[in-house]
């Protein structure tokens, strides 16, 4: 039996980066797409709550969401799936994921929403604005990741940030995740009814880790990066543990 993949993204479900690698996984495994009707960059983890979420099958095992990335997931998972996958794939995004903008990343929120539900996963990312670049150099790295990951999963809790430079020279590095690389901006627009405001990014550089993903990027390697799913900052239950005892203090102080 082939191994089965939900192939998701946050660009929408006609993206050409999702296409292209939807067909080359479907040399080596059973892939579902289950993606957003429309773009949701930006989406980071959020779910759809207060409203319904339709859901539209357009082919065989292809589904279009009208939803956030992390809502095709849950969708998928829980309805459209005849059984769990094997790996869960979010891409191939036009835009580098590196640095804060991890946080913000639906097609990282997707991944992280497979790891949550305990399948592994990650999210591909291309490091280009440029819709007509050519796919192929992060299709051949994202098939062979996924050829990898079905012999030697991955540990519970962790998903794989995945980043591919434009211009490639071949090479892989592990990563740790960046520190503040870009800020942002706010562009204001006066309107009858108050201001608008536009929200944009600027590149903001004050050092370079050397064992970071943008590091890498820029030396023309793709990137992994493990992101863990528990945000606990185990150092933190030690160095601020006091913290409870005082606060208890002042709260019976003032009953």
């Amino acid at each position: 039996m082939l191994p089965q993949v939900l192939l998701t993204n946050d660009d929408g479900i006609q993206a050409p980066g999702l296409s292209a690698l939807a067909d080359a996984l479907a040399e080596i495994a059973e892939v579902t797409v289950v993606a957003p009707a429309g773009e949701r960059s930006g989406a980071s983890h959020s779910i759809s709550v207060r409203r319904p979420v339709a859901c539209e099958q357009l082919g065989k095992r292809r589904w279009s969401v009208d939803g956030t990335p992390a809502d095709t997931v849950i969708i998928a998972l829980h309805r459209l799936l005849d059984r769990k996958p094997d790996l869960v794939i979010s891409g191939i995004n036009l835009g580098a994921n590196v640095g804060q903008n991890v946080h913000y990343s639906g097609t990282v929120g997707a991944a992280l929403e497979a790891t949550v539900n305990r399948v592994p996963a990650f999210a591909l990312s291309i490091a280009t604005r440029n819709a007509e670049c050519d796919y192929a150099p992060a299709v051949r790295l994202g098939r062979e990741l996924a050829r990898l990951l079905f012999e030697e999963g991955l540990p519970e809790g962790v998903l794989l940030n995945v980043n591919v430079p434009e211009s490639w020279s071949g090479g892989v590095r592990f990563t740790r995740q960046s520190e503040r690389i870009t800020r942002n901006v706010l562009r204001e627009e006066p309107s009858e009814r108050g201001p608008i405001f536009w929200l944009q990014e600027v590149q903001v550089l004050d050092s370079l880790e050397p064992d970071s993903d943008y590091a890498a990027l820029r030396a023309g390697a793709a990137t992994l990066t493990p992101i863990q799913v528990r945000r606990t900052h185990i150092a933190s239950l030690n160095h601020l543990s006091h913290l409870p005892a005082r606060l208890e203090s002042l709260l019976a102080a003032i009953r």
